[in-house]
């Protein structure tokens, strides 16, 4: 079972590169709809996802059709978006036999109208106050999300207690 972080056509590189860097952290697959409003190459990409990108699987579409062709179940499918339905932690992700695909829209236009439609159902949000702010953070979102997810798994090969001592010692040796 693998959980997936799936971004359409992001704009901006450091929201993109802290998703990176959360995936590296939580073992979930990145997936990519083109087109990007940057490049893989760019410098704020890079510094946001710091030395982690060989960590995290990284998988590019071309579109949203191409994408949802390579998704097993369109039931584990979650439009993540502030007229889903149904709030995020009310959804069971607990089938370990399954890959779970969460999409995020765009940061200044969310998901496309229709997709949305299709799939309302589907669609989940993040409670907020939507009379305070257009929406909340792409990267704090998507680490919401991801983590609600692995509470429920019980934190699946993650870590659950961190040895200080055996880091400040490896640093030490560097």
């Amino acid at each position: 079972m693998t959980n997936h972080i799936v971004l359409f056509e992001p704009l901006m590189p450091a929201n993109t590169g802290n998703i990176a860097r959360t995936c590296a952290g939580t073992d979930t697959v990145l997936d990519l709809i083109k087109p990007l409003g940057f490049s893989v190459e760019d410098k704020y990409l890079k510094r946001a996802g710091l030395d982690y990108w060989d960590k995290v699987q990284i998988n590019y579409h071309e579109s949203l059709p191409e994408f949802l062709e390579t998704v097993p179940d369109i039931k584990k499918l979650f439009l993540v978006s502030k007229f889903g339905k149904y709030n995020y932690a009310q959804h069971d992700y607990t089938d370990t036999n399954e890959d779970y695909y969460f999409i995020f829209g765009k940061e200044t236009t969310g998901l496309p109208e229709r997709f949305e439609q299709k799939y309302a159902e589907q669609a989940i949000r993040i409670p907020q106050d939507d009379s305070n702010i257009r929406a909340l953070n792409l990267s704090n979102s998507c680490a919401i999300v991801i983590y609600e997810v692995l509470r429920q798994q019980s934190f699946r090969d993650l870590d659950m207690v961190h040895d200080y001592e055996h880091d400040k010692l490896a640093d030490f040796k560097k």
